[in-house]
């Protein structure tokens, strides 16, 4: 109740801001607002800050103002002091929790909005990252939550040219997934197996007997931060760019599953004792999404029908999806998004992602380009699952613009779905599933 209170009061200070502006007809200074916003999502911290973040990585979900303060938002929090994280490693082990471990590092060597990593040590001498998860809080996401809507339910009165609704419940899930530890120790295994073929791209191994739902030991991976690489040599960074890739694409077309949060932080370097990469290691697996085989298909028909100019092609694609009731004017608004999207998939050379554009700013003129057409047009609706294959795209070309790598993803892509049906898929992903201890998906 108290965290309510609160999340309501700073979201409250702000909207009501924007509305006392608008009933006295003064302009809106989106900038200053949006900066007033950002600061109180800050001060916060929790679940709401992580929402804040999803939703700045969703192009034109929210204003460029906003998009772009709350893009700022670090997802370090202070951690946890050493007489807490005794007791929460009590309440999910027992209080002879420390017995179970060689060895404990007092001091967490990461935290985030939703919980900390501390380094251990288990009783066979293997090194394992402890991700522990901060108390209470389900109910601090539940609280957050219903102001995430009031922050969408202020946007579509103010802006309303796309409907956030189906925005706002994909968001939800996911967030309420990512609370689940032996669901994200499933992820971990699904990942494992789906990437069994690509030997330099490495999954922690979960230790079950000291994981909860709350708590997930995993193997410590050694690694170098991407940033690292920044000024290596055009070989090494590309060598990165190609593991990159295939982690992210190889699941998705082969499996329908994508790392729905691909951002610097979730993967590190593998190198040699002459400090070069020679593979990635995948760190996170708490946002997570998986589609039906029929999505896949969308991606693929969108591809073919933008190399072929075929429209009927490309409007079926945008039906799969869960589009509905485009008009001509909708269409062309989505085939700017697409063409931006697909644009290093359709070119056949080597290039970098993308030309000329900072990390920060990648996608976002496009988006401002169709955001003029929806608001003449729209609104349109954007379907949930649509809603993280977006956003991780987008998170994908921006890690691969800090690299500055330079490939041909025209034949990556073409590499990938050579051998495509949407059979293959569904039963690559059921067999996948199962093995792990997944159920199916539900038609």
């Amino acid at each position: 109740m108290v965290r309510y209170a609160r999340v309501g009061t700073n979201v409250g200070t702000v909207a009501a801001r924007l509305a006392r502006a608008q009933l006295l007809g003064r302009g809106r200074d989106d900038a200053t607002n949006a900066r007033l916003f950002r600061e109180a999502l800050g001060n916060l911290r929790g679940p709401l800050m992580k929402l804040a973040q999803m939703l700045s990585t969703i192009p034109d979900a929210l204003p460029a103002e906003y998009a772009s303060e709350l893009a700022q938002l670090q997802s370090n929090a202070p951690p946890m002091g050493w007489p807490f994280v005794r007791r929460r490693m009590a309440a999910e082990l027992g209080p002879d929790w420390q017995s179970k471990f060689a060895g404990f590092e007092r001091q967490a060597a990461a935290a985030a909005s939703l919980g900390q990593v501390h380094r251990a040590t288990t009783l066979d001498g293997e090194q394992v990252a402890c991700k522990l998860q901060y108390p209470e809080m389900q109910s601090a996401v539940e609280a957050d939550l219903q102001q995430f809507k009031l922050i969408l339910a202020l946007h579509r009165r103010m802006d309303p040219a796309i409907d956030t609704s189906e925005i706002s419940e994909e968001i939800a899930a996911r967030l309420r997934e990512e609370l689940d530890y032996r669901r994200e120790a499933r992820h971990a295994a699904l990942y494992a197996e789906m990437l069994k073929p690509y030997g330099t791209i490495r999954v922690p191994k979960v230790y079950e007997d000291l994981s909860t739902g709350r708590l997930l030991t995993m193997t410590w991976l050694e690694g170098k931060p991407m940033l690292h690489f920044k000024e290596h040599s055009l070989q090494a960074r590309n060598l990165l760019g190609r593991h990159l890739y295939d982690a992210w694409w190889q699941p998705f077309c082969n499996y329908g599953s994508i790392h729905g949060d691909p951002h610097l932080g979730n993967y590190t370097a593998v190198v040699d004792e002459k400090d070069e990469p020679i593979g990635l290691n995948l760190l996170d697996y708490g946002c997570i999404r998986l589609f039906h085989a029929r999505f896949v298909a969308g991606v693929v028909d969108l591809y073919h029908g933008l190399m072929s100019n075929d429209r009927a092609r490309i409007v079926h694609a945008y039906e799969t999806w869960g589009f509905i009731g485009l008009s001509n004017e909708l269409i062309e608004a989505l085939n700017i998004w697409a063409r931006f999207i697909y644009g290093p998939l359709m070119d056949d050379r080597v290039r970098p992602i993308a030309e000329g554009v900072a990390p920060g700013q990648y996608g976002r003129r496009e988006a401002y380009a169709v955001h003029r057409t929806l608001k003449e047009r729209g609104p349109v609706k954007v379907p949930r699952e649509f809603v993280f294959m977006d956003r991780a795209a987008i998170g994908l070309g921006s890690v691969l613009i800090h690299l500055r790598a330079e490939l041909n993803f025209h034949q990556l892509f073409n590499n990938a779905i050579e051998d495509f049906s949407m059979a293959k898929v569904a039963a690559r992903q059921a067999a996948a599933l199962v093995k792990t201890g997944m159920d199916p998906l539900e038609e």
